[in-house]
């Protein structure tokens, strides 16, 4: 998600999840400050909605007890420091046990729950060096056992599978159908994800 300017006081993580500016803008927490999310620009919207409502298609499909969620779930991050990080990622797959308890306080997944299924960052200009290398440390110490970087700056979505507690990356281009271990029998391509929004 493309970010902007931090607001500057830090803040624990605690009163991170207190915060209200009485906005509607949405805050991640890195190192104990609030930084701004704008929306973006429309391509990456539409590819996070296309990705979103594809893999609650699929999750329906499998017939899993999963479910896909759009911007509308924090983790935070074990980043070793005085100060807390929390991350809204573009897509998260959890287990619908999970998001029952989500709903009911604060969306964040915290460090003594189990991490998310698969994680999904769609990058922008502002967010590349975050999503290829911040977020990929955070979410491998956070043992997310998969995460998707989908990069339409480069035409190309690398898939990070967690093997041995380490990330093991894959690069898929153009008409690749894209590898997922959890979502095993998928058929997507680079092609459709990118060109996602181009048609409606």
């Amino acid at each position: 998600m493309t970010t902007t300017k931090a607001v500057s006081k830090r803040l624990t993580f605690a009163e991170y999840l207190a915060y209200d500016d009485g906005t509607d803008t949405r805050y991640e927490l890195v190192n104990g400050e609030l930084i701004p999310m704008s929306l973006g620009s429309g391509q990456h919207g539409a590819i996070a909605e296309f990705l979103n409502v594809y893999l609650q298609a699929e999750i329906l499909r499998l017939k899993l007890d999963w479910t896909s969620k759009q911007m509308l779930i924090g983790v935070r991050s074990p980043r070793a420091g005085k100060w807390d990080t929390s991350r809204i990622p573009d897509v998260v797959v959890i287990p619908l046990s999970q998001w029952r308890e989500l709903k009911n306080r604060e969306a964040v997944i915290e460090l003594n729950e189990p991490p998310p299924l698969l994680v999904v960052e769609v990058v922008s200009e502002s967010t590349k060096t975050v999503d290829y290398r911040a977020k990929r440390v955070e979410y491998n110490v956070l043992n997310i056992p998969e995460y998707w970087i989908v990069d339409p700056l480069t035409n190309k979505v690398t898939v990070f599978t967690l093997v041995e507690e380490l990330y093991e990356p894959l690069e898929f281009v153009g008409g690749d159908h894209i590898q997922s271990q959890t979502f095993p029998d998928m058929a997507l391509t680079v092609e459709q994800v990118l060109a996602a929004g181009d048609y409606r």
